[in-house]
């Protein structure tokens, strides 16, 4: 990453939806691209998908567009870094275990390999490709398991605490799905992920576009 350049979060989160749209055309053996497939394809616009890349430097070649290969590698680096992202979840709910389930990934070698839970009925249990671990031992198992990040999916009452334990733990990104307002220290990165308010949002973006169309 351009280290003088401050980039845009708004950037920022579109560099996720910029490498799996490459990497669909990757499997498709397309082996370029220009700004404008992907403005289509993505309905972002073309100087917008410009201004972002232009942030990192040449990616691609006036009349030419993007080479995909090396789209893909730097995407992949400069969303995670490393080759080899590990996950953890706390919090084995309905939604805890639909993401295990799906074990979901930015790329192959991003996974959920650790899940924890309090619950005696669900300690100890497989769901997808990982057994649950009593949540007692959750800062030991973090210290030992180089862990990136961790999907918070535990009651609200809770969120705080648990917050606390990852932090002392050496957890330095968190993605927050439930209701609360976790407090981290500054260099501890929450995203947080409030279902309601984007559906709330969808609706409204909706109702706007059929107004604008009248």
């Amino acid at each position: 990453m351009a280290s003088n350049v401050k980039i845009p979060r708004a950037t920022l989160k579109r560099l996720p939806l910029y490498y799996r749209f490459v990497s669909n055309l990757k499997t498709k053996g397309i082996d370029r691209v220009n700004s404008k497939a992907i403005s289509e394809a993505l309905q972002i616009d073309s100087a917008t998908i410009r201004r972002d890349f232009s942030y990192f430097g040449e990616l691609g070649k006036k009349g030419y567009g993007y080479n995909i290969d090396s789209l893909i590698e730097f995407f992949k680096a400069e969303i995670s870094g490393s080759n080899d992202i590990k996950i953890a979840i706390v919090g084995v709910g309905n939604l805890g275990r639909a993401l295990l389930t799906y074990n979901f990934s930015i790329h192959d070698e991003m996974t959920i390999t650790e899940a924890f839970d309090v619950n005696q009925d669900v300690i100890g249990e497989q769901v997808g490709r990982v057994v649950v671990k009593d949540s007692k031992t959750l800062k030991q198992t973090l210290s030992k398991q180089d862990i990136d990040v961790v999907i918070l999916t535990t009651p609200e009452h809770v969120a705080q605490s648990v917050t606390d334990e990852l932090v002392e733990s050496g957890i330095k990104g968190i993605m927050n799905f439930t209701p609360a307002r976790v407090s981290t220290p500054n260099d501890v990165q929450v995203h947080h992920i409030d279902l309601g308010i984007e559906l709330q949002s969808l609706l409204f973006f909706m109702r706007n576009y059929d107004e604008s169309m009248k």
